[in-house]
């Protein structure tokens, strides 16, 4: 065989070679990703192991996550695995005057090949500063809503490939879920919260109008008023007025 040939198909295997690696380590993240998705760390925690991870697979200068928040209009920064202050107190995004602003407007990924001179990012001098210049930004979705987005940032000129824009939207979907389970949590705690409150108040409802032979509505009043004098929570109250009559029955 030609050894010019046989250097050429060399080179050709080496390369799909090196792609059939970087694929199986997009899936081992993919993997640890979802795994800590699942785990019962903190949603903070959560995010912050994604963007390191993400970081990792895409090769980032920097990853970020930012979340939306809906009455501001506007993007803070809710994880990144950089270690720059300036990039991380840098002021919140407008959603309407950035380069992520407009990918959750659009609800779909965009890709800039150099940052430092694109007329719509919003932070120029910070780019230059930290060495950044191609941009991956793709929205995180929970079915038709939009709740933030993942941005990848290179140190050199990078053309973001149909598979790493893949990639790092398989991950914002992931990390959506994540969101979406610890909001889920978060609301089930407050409603189990809410129903204890209304047991113990109605308890202590009972025990006043008893006690002060008064209706209903003047026992609930009455606990309101405490509360509101004492600043402390109508739970609390109720939980005082039911000690206090099982203490009388005591003595």
């Amino acid at each position: 065989m030609d050894i010019s040939k046989l250097k050429v198909k060399l080179k050709q295997k080496e390369k799909e070679l090196k792609i059939l690696r970087q694929k199986v380590k997009q899936l081992e993240v993919l993997s640890e990703v979802s795994q800590t998705i699942v785990s019962n760390r903190y949603l903070k925690e959560i995010l912050q192991l994604i963007v390191t991870m993400t970081a990792q697979v895409m090769n980032s200068k920097i990853c970020s996550i930012m979340l939306l928040d809906e009455k501001k209009q506007e993007l803070p920064i809710a994880a990144t695995q950089s270690l720059s202050e300036t990039y991380k107190n840098k002021p919140n995004l407008k959603v309407g005057q950035s380069i992520s602003g407009r990918v959750v407007k659009k609800r779909r990924p965009i890709t800039v090949l150099d940052v430092t001179k694109e007329p719509g990012y919003t932070y120029p001098e910070v780019a230059k500063k930290e060495g950044i210049v191609s941009m991956l930004s793709v929205p995180m979705m929970i079915k038709e809503w939009v709740i933030g987005v993942i941005n990848s940032y290179t140190s050199h000129k990078h053309k973001f490939s149909n598979e790493e824009i893949k990639i790092l939207q398989a991950v914002a979907n992931q990390a959506a879920v994540a969101i979406e389970n610890t909001n889920l949590s978060q609301e089930i705690l407050a409603a189990k919260e809410a129903l204890e409150t209304r047991k113990m108040v109605e308890r202590a409802k009972g025990i006043l109008m008893k006690e002060l032979n008064i209706g209903e509505d003047e026992a609930y009043k009455k606990i309101h008023r405490k509360s509101m004098d004492s600043r402390k929570s109508m739970k609390e109250i109720s939980e005082a007025i039911i000690l206090s009559a099982e203490m009388k029955k005591e003595f």
